[in-house]
């Protein structure tokens, strides 16, 4: 069942029953006779439906916003932020897509050859609730421009951005057989994965999901591109203005209510700064981020994405006290019928606590004291993950040479983890395999083949 569930309200809005097997294959059939017109098309009529899809979406900005405050609570100005992000990924790929897939000449011995880049056929993405709009752009994008077809499945609470978005790339130019969204469940992700007619799929989802995906398409022999959770750290060396490297800091933790998988869930200081920093940020935990409805601009806490999973996160919040770290601020689940969770901050976590080693995904803060800099290095990199980091210093120069050492897929100076359209983005270790966006996010489902002359 694909539901809408207000999460500021639990007020059930809509059902939708998953799709039959039938209708499974029969839309693996349509992206499967539509991948031979798409990829025929000349690049460059590909690049501007891509172009007109990245307008319309800037004109449906605030109803897309809408749909994604009903569906996972998300505050109505990020989601128009997220759709802000949406239109420069569409715009990117249909600007330099002809560009990045222009024959390259391959200096040889003896002869000559030119390294063509060509689609590889129908894909399968499998897509989370946390960013409905963007995650889905950040592959559709880039493999339309490639003439790859797409068979999209969404979360099972965002069924509404699932029609709004395929709707979107329909008044674009895609034609019906190029993109299909399905109601598929994840009981049939396995069996799509094994027809011969898909040749790859990415997952953006949780750690669980990403290894049964991977299992199942290494089995059928399938490409697959996984985003999946991370722990980040986050570093500060030092600073020259503290309360505004705390508000850097506390926002970029607490964007999306703390659902996002590179925001950074590690605060590491160094010691002359670590408690100052810490009381500061504590404060303004506690002072600013007040629980309220997400469709009001003037919120600074909207709810989690459902009751479940801010039932989730407070029993992570209550087994680290337990533990014995210590509460800075929050720390409670807020009573009512909606999914909200107080903005939390825990310090003196340890090693020998999960807290330390697993993702927290919500509105809760880890801050961890580092002597030295090695130290801060040390811990930055003693997490499975490997998505993002950020490191801050007034000194270039010492962060650029920080950053080297973190390892991470991505590093942010002076900045938190973000997402650009023109920047690669991904992780290491169990963070994922493969990357999106940039140059190299047209590149993984792609055939580069080298014809000799």
């Amino acid at each position: 069942m694909y539901s809408v569930t207000d999460p500021a309200t639990g007020e059930r809005v809509e059902e939708i029953l998953n799709a039959t097997d039938e209708e499974v294959r029969a839309a693996i059939g349509r992206v499967h006779r539509g991948y031979a017109g798409w990829r025929a098309r000349h690049v460059a009529e590909r690049a501007a439906i891509v172009r007109r899809a990245g307008e319309l979406f800037a004109e449906r900005a605030d109803e897309l916003a809408a749909i994604m405050t009903l569906e996972m609570g998300k505050r109505i100005n990020e989601g128009r932020g997220e759709v802000g992000v949406v239109v420069d990924i569409f715009r990117y790929y249909g600007e330099r897509g002809p560009e990045l897939l222009a024959d390259e000449p391959l200096p040889i011995r003896g002869g000559e050859a030119v390294l063509t880049k060509e689609p590889i056929g129908p894909l399968l993405g499998v897509m989370p609730w946390n960013f409905p709009c963007y995650q889905v752009a950040r592959f559709v994008a880039p493999n339309l421009v490639l003439g790859n077809t797409i068979l999209l499945k969404h979360a099972s609470i965002c069924p509404r951005s699932a029609v709004a978005i395929e709707r979107v790339l329909r008044d674009a130019g895609v034609p019906e057989d190029a993109y299909v969204n399905v109601f598929a469940s994840s009981r049939q992700v396995p069996w799509i994965l094994a027809d011969p007619r898909i040749q790859g799929v990415s997952l953006t989802g949780s750690e669980q999901a990403g290894i049964s995906v991977a299992a199942e398409a290494g089995r059928n022999l399938k490409k697959s591109v996984l985003e999946l959770g991370g722990s980040d750290p986050l570093i500060v060396l030092d600073t020259d203005d503290l309360d505004e490297t705390v508000k850097i800091t506390a926002t970029a933790r607490m964007r999306n209510c703390g659902q996002s998988c590179n925001a950074p869930k590690r605060i590491i200081v160094l010691g002359e700064l670590y408690d100052e920093f810490t009381d500061r940020f504590a404060k303004r935990v506690a002072a600013y981020y007040v629980p309220g409805d997400p469709a009001d601009p003037a919120t600074t806490l909207p709810p989690l994405a459902s009751p479940s999973a801010a039932d989730e996160v407070a029993a992570q919040i209550d087994r680290a006290i337990r533990d014995g770290a210590t509460l800075r601020a929050g720390g409670h689940r807020i009573p009512g019928p909606g999914a909200y969770l107080e903005a939390t901050v825990l310090t003196d976590v340890t090693p020998e606590m999960a807290a330390y080693h697993e993702e927290i995904f919500g509105p809760v803060a880890l801050l961890f004291r580092a002597e030295t800099e090695e130290e801060a290095i040390a811990l930055a990199n003693d997490t499975p993950f490997g998505l993002g980091a950020s490191v801050f210093s007034t000194n270039r120069e010492r962060a650029a040479r920080v950053a080297r050492r973190i390892e991470a897929g991505m590093v942010y100076i002076n900045k938190s983890g973000g997402s650009e359209a023109d920047l690669p983005f991904g992780g290491i270790k169990r963070s994922g395999i493969g990357r999106e966006l940039g140059p190299l996010g047209i590149e993984e489902f792609m055939n580069k083949k080298p014809i000799r002359l």
